[in-house]
């Protein structure tokens, strides 16, 4: 059996509590499309964020209610989740996305200091 590497991911500022606040089935959904881009794969919806930074990527969770999850995985080391949320209305907020976006920036930042 080929066992593909795994990418670890790294959760930035509140995202992974965000998450756990999700409900069950949105929790598990999301567990389970971040295990696909770990495996090197594309989540099942999902659409590029280009706004946010290059490379980023939003999963779209329908269960109950409208989840997304925002991450990069372009970096060789890791998946970095930058932020969750429970979508409210049909255009993603500034705030999510000015959130999203600072992350972003400080990763890329931080991995320049490296």
């Amino acid at each position: 059996m080929i066992r593909i590497q795994q990418k670890v991911t790294r959760w930035l500022g509140d995202s992974l509590v965000s998450v756990k606040a999700f409900s069950y089935d949105a929790k598990r959904e999301a567990g389970h499309q971040l295990g696909r881009v770990q495996e090197g794969q594309e989540p099942t919806d999902w659409k590029p964020m280009e706004t946010v930074g290059a490379g980023v990527r939003e999963i779209r969770i329908r269960v109950e209610k409208a989840y997304r999850v925002l991450y990069v995985a372009k970096f060789s080391e890791a998946i970095y989740v930058l932020h969750a949320f429970e979508k409210k209305t049909q255009k993603t907020s500034k705030a999510d996305l000015d959130l999203a976006s600072k992350r972003y920036r400080q990763l890329v930042n931080e991995r320049k200091t490296k």
